[in-house]
């Protein structure tokens, strides 16, 4: 999460963006050559509060956007601001403005920020959680990935659906059960459960279509070995290319990616404002939603 200019301006005209222009504020981030759809914008926008800026012409020049993931978490994202309006602190004017969303709620700050972004969150406050590598591959080579003895694979259906936000939320200290519904409802061919022999849920795996590739993730299990065949269940389901965020401590994931072909020509540092319990152990995150959903 970053396309923020760096010298600081508070006199930023802000305004809110409403679901219905998802359409209007989709060029910013084809302009940024990141792979939000109108679906995402919509999504995003109708789930959060978006803020931004216009031109004369009511063309958008800036956007950013806060997600609650609970009532004591937020998600700060799609801060982007147009070259024309770079350097006049658009961006960081409309981050302040986000974060004041957020401690207005009494809510904890959450947020991936590139290389480029760090310096300014860590200027604002914010503290580094772990460090995430974005991944592009095409698709998947070689033999299928068996999950463990005693674990089977399945497609998500609905109603594995409230099941699926009770798993989920002690293990990533998020609440999003609209997002998990919204992503699993989006494109079931890319949504798999993972049980084990009495039923309990092990882990999952969602997607999403985007403007250059498929994102995959969440990807939310007890265990690596469990992920890693989500994970290529979910990519086997359908043509690439993708694109997935790891957290860099799942190692034997890293090294299947790369067994695919895979390349990382970026990476994100999760960070927070404050501290949200168990946000910050990726232990079983293997995965995440991406950096504009937490």
């Amino acid at each position: 999460m970053a396309n923020t200019d760096a010298p600081v301006s508070d006199r930023v005209d802000v305004k809110p963006i409403d679901p219905e222009q998802a359409d209007a504020a989709w060029p910013l981030s084809i302009e940024a050559g990141w792979n939000q759809n109108v679906a995402d914008w919509r999504f995003m926008l109708g789930a959060g509060r978006g803020f931004g800026c216009t031109a004369a012409d009511g063309r958008w020049q800036a956007s950013s956007l806060v997600l609650p993931l609970g009532q004591k978490l937020a998600w700060i994202s799609m801060v982007l601001v147009t070259k024309e309006r770079r350097r006049g602190g658009v961006g960081t004017g409309l981050l302040k403005r986000c974060i004041e969303e957020v401690q207005g709620a009494d809510a904890v700050a959450g947020l991936d920020a590139t290389e480029q972004g760090r310096p300014i969150y860590l200027a604002l406050g914010f503290r580094d959680l772990f460090p995430i590598a974005r991944w592009h591959f095409d698709g998947v080579k070689g033999e299928a990935v068996a999950p463990p003895a005693g674990v089977t694979i399945r497609p998500i259906t609905p109603a594995d659906l409230p099941r699926l936000a009770i798993y989920d939320r002690p293990l990533t200290g998020m609440e999003r059960p609209s997002i998990l519904m919204h992503l699993a409802l989006r494109q079931p061919g890319r949504a798999w459960l993972a049980e084990d022999v009495g039923g309990k849920i092990v882990g999952f795996v969602l997607g999403r279509e985007g403007r250059v590739a498929t994102s995959l993730g969440p990807v939310v299990a007890d265990r690596e070995a469990v992920a890693l065949a989500l994970i290529a269940r979910a990519a086997a389901a359908a043509p690439g290319p993708f694109i997935i965020d790891v957290p860099e401590a799942h190692q034997a994931v890293r090294a299947w990616l790369q067994e695919q072909g895979a390349a990382s020509p970026r990476g994100y540092m999760r960070m927070t404002l404050g501290t949200a319990k168990g946000l910050d152990d990726p232990s079983h995150v293997f995965a995440l939603a991406g950096p504009e959903l937490g």
